[in-house]
């Protein structure tokens, strides 16, 4: 506490430095991060970064009919759905020590 009481400015500034750095950090991590979802047995998989980014998409032949297209379609959807909800997972574990459990306004995945 400083003079009167009122909270050392130079304690705080401190303070907020060090979560920002924290912050950066853990953001770097998740940018070099990468999650994989998948649908159908693993006939699609979805790569994706910690920060939301499609790295890699990978359709088994198998999952390949000419006369069922709309299947692979969903599959495709499926598999994004599950790297995304893997990401989020992932943006959670990884900013929740930084913020808190918080979230809000850091404009990551599923916050």
């Amino acid at each position: 506490m400083g003079p009167g009481g009122q909270p050392d400015m130079g304690a705080l500034l401190k303070q907020a430095q060090q979560m920002q750095q924290a912050l950066v950090a853990a953001q770097e991590e998740l940018a070099g991060a990468e999650v994989t979802g998948s649908a159908g047995g693993e006939l699609v998989t979805v790569t994706l970064t910690g920060s939301g980014d499609v790295v890699a998409l990978t359709i088994a032949p198998a999952a390949v009919d000419p006369d069922d297209v709309e299947t692979l379609q969903d599959l495709v959807v499926a598999a994004f759905r599950d790297a995304q909800r893997a990401v989020n997972e992932l943006a959670a574990t990884t900013m929740g020590p930084v913020t808190g459990g918080l979230g809000g306004g850091l404009g990551l995945p599923g916050f």
